[in-house]
């Protein structure tokens, strides 16, 4: 996707021996890229949310595994160094089967090849990450041209939640594959964002990447989506997915089970866009299985912001002393989801 104009990856490696990505923490403020080199430094940016998103971290961890080849100086070494990047994250299932993957590959190849194994490979699931999310934006462009074609001449107004843009993949995304897509083709569209609190992806993430494209949309606050459906102001919803299980339910940022239950109650379709890499065959009830990360109170109790003399400034805005709990996900049940977008096609939770 484009940064002022040049194409960009979230994530790549300029040598054998630095992983090169987009620092996240830093947008919308500034556009920094961030070298790690080693396996610690990988996971303390998938950890502190240097990168974030499903699949980036997917890509990510595979890219991890290729600088744990280079470090370790044998199997069991590099076992402990795959189970430092596992332990950063616990609900977004593609860093363990990137992990998973790259152990496999590395345990086939002879020591020597190891490091070329594992690059090689990095690489790979890299591109499948970009080539799938492509798929899953064609799969999606017909659903939203759908739309379109019962309203012509009008904007189709599409609601996503959090940040499922390229930033959270390697690129194109998957909730915003469909809509740059659309946007490509020529179909009118329109995007209410949420803010997406407590860290605000939507606000300054899934904005930032929809201004760099020139894709018409507007921010709302987190509990603006259930007034806009009864309005008829929202006439598809799609959001992305940390883990699916096989029966359909849907981990995501928190917030997204209201989103549905809003959109169910309106008859608002509501799309979950996914790589295949996100399933979780060994789960079937989410609400049950599905892990939930609970992260820093500090995310709630502060907030970060550009302040009037150009700089960034946290402030509080939570009283000291108050008992402060921060889901970082919930699970939507398949049978409020009407379809999952992947790059096969479009199927029913």
């Amino acid at each position: 996707m484009l940064v002022s104009g040049k194409p960009f990856r979230t994530i790549w490696m300029p040598d054998a021996s630095t992983v090169r990505i987009i620092d996240q923490r830093r947008l919308p403020w500034s556009f920094d890229l961030l070298d790690l080199c080693t396996v610690a430094e990988v996971a303390h940016a998938i950890k502190d949310m240097a990168v974030r998103g499903a699949g980036l971290i997917g890509a990510t961890a595979g890219y991890g595994m290729a600088l744990a080849a280079r470090e370790a100086s044998d199997m069991a070494e590099l076992e402990v160094l795959a189970t430092s990047l596992v332990q950063t994250r616990p609900t977004a299932v593609n860093l363990s089967w990137a992990v998973q993957r790259q152990l496999a590959g590395i345990r086939a190849a002879s020591f020597d090849q190891r490091v070329e194994v594992a690059r090689t490979e990095a690489e790979r699931i890299a591109d499948e990450d970009a080539e799938a999310c492509t798929a899953i934006g064609q799969h999606g462009l017909e659903i939203i041209r759908d739309i379109a074609a019962r309203k012509p001449g009008q904007v189709v107004n599409i609601l996503t939640h959090c940040n499922a843009g390229w930033l959270a993949f390697v690129d194109h995304g998957s909730a915003t594959a469909p809509i740059y897509a659309a946007h490509a083709a020529g179909v009118p569209v329109h995007v209410w964002v949420d803010e997406t609190r407590p860290r605000n992806q939507g606000a300054r993430l899934t904005t930032w990447e929809l201004s760099q494209q020139g894709v018409p949309h507007t921010v709302i606050a987190d509990n603006t989506g259930g007034h806009l459906m009864q309005h008829g102001l929202v006439d598809l919803v799609i959001t992305g997915a940390d883990r699916v299980t096989r029966c359909g339910d849907v981990a995501n940022k928190i917030g997204t089970y209201l989103k549905a239950l809003a959109a169910r109650d309106n008859n608002v379709p509501f799309y979950v866009a996914l790589p295949s890499s996100t399933f979780d065959a060994t789960l079937r009830e989410g609400v049950k299985e599905i892990p939930i990360e609970q992260r820093d109170a500090n995310e709630i109790t502060h907030m970060e912001g550009l302040a009037a003399d150009g700089s960034v400034q946290t402030v509080r805005i939570v009283p000291e002393g108050s008992h402060v709990v921060n889901y970082g996900f919930d699970v939507t049940p398949a049978r409020l989801i009407t379809g999952l977008i992947t790059e096969s096609g479009v199927r029913s939770a």
